[in-house]
């Protein structure tokens, strides 16, 4: 929580800090008065300022290193459970884990309508892998961060959903599939769709160019950035709350409250924003092999 050392702005700011690396430009002063050299330096960012220094080089350690974890999580917990699978009544994990599948597979059945082993396994991967990297916002917001503090971690993010670069990279890893398909299977027909819809005349092949190519680039933009968006907003809730506990006696009891019952409603956003994003990926995939 915020404390006497520590403003409110300055406390919000550091909580939403990731733990950055990458290579200062030379000449550039850091945070300690010091400058660097020829050549520039690799180091671990302190503030913002060094962090946007850094630019293309930059990697948010703590957003690879939840959202790595948490998928090596998903992944070994549901080999766990379909190895201990069997006949007869489920029950317990397995049962929970069925339950996600069938939900899973009867989602892709309803909303695909090619034929692609790869759809459902991704959906699913999707599914639970955000709904993981979700999940970690409902840990109280100081638990962790000043816990690495105290072994010399300055800054952690630990919801890598809260981060533009993870949200957009699998955004964009869908698109790549999303291109993929649609050259694969649509062939000369996926130039047609882009110069000849909505106008069906060569002369107006400049304008659907311009109108299909911008509609098609929106997609991994609106995909990803919806999800960033909830989290982030959520997540600077969470936030704001918890600074309420530094305001006084008179506060602990609301703002207690108030966290209690944003968490049990984020509940609702994190499943909400997982499944989101899983619909959008089947949908389109399905219209990738849409071959009119």
């Amino acid at each position: 929580m915020a404390g006497s050392t520590q403003t409110v702005s300055e406390y919000i700011v550091h909580h939403l800090t990731n733990l950055t690396y990458g290579k200062l430009p030379a000449g550039f002063e850091r945070y300690d008065g010091s400058v660097v050299g020829e050549g520039g330096a690799w180091a671990w960012a302190h503030g913002g300022a060094e962090a946007s220094a850094m630019g293309f080089s930059a990697v948010h350690i703590d957003s690879m290193i939840w959202s790595i974890g948490l998928g090596i999580v998903f992944c070994w917990l549901f080999r766990r459970v379909a190895k201990k699978a069997e006949t007869g009544v489920p029950s317990g994990m397995v049962n929970a884990l069925e339950m996600i599948v069938e939900f899973v597979d009867t989602t892709v059945r309803d909303s695909f309508h090619g034929h692609n082993k790869l759809v459902a396994p991704l959906a699913l991967t999707v599914f639970v892998w955000i709904f993981l990297m979700n999940l970690m916002d409902l840990l109280p917001v100081d638990l962790v961060p000043h816990a690495l503090m105290l072994v010399g971690v300055p800054y952690q993010k630990i919801v890598p959903s809260t981060d533009p670069n993870i949200t957009m990279g699998m955004a964009v890893g869908v698109f790549v599939l999303v291109l993929y398909y649609s050259i694969k299977i649509k062939g000369v027909g996926f130039a047609r769709e882009l110069t000849m819809n909505p106008f069906n005349h060569w002369l107006f092949i400049p304008i659907n160019l311009f109108m299909e190519v911008v509609g098609l680039l929106a997609k991994p933009f609106s995909h990803g950035l919806r999800l960033f968006g909830n989290m982030y907003a959520g997540e600077i809730i969470f936030i704001l709350i918890a600074a309420l506990f530094s305001a006084g006696l008179v506060w602990l009891v609301p703002a207690g409250l108030m966290q209690i019952a944003w968490a049990i409603f984020h509940i609702l956003i994190i499943t909400l924003q997982a499944f989101i994003f899983m619909v959008l990926t089947i949908v389109y995939l399905s219209m990738a092999h849409e071959d009119h």
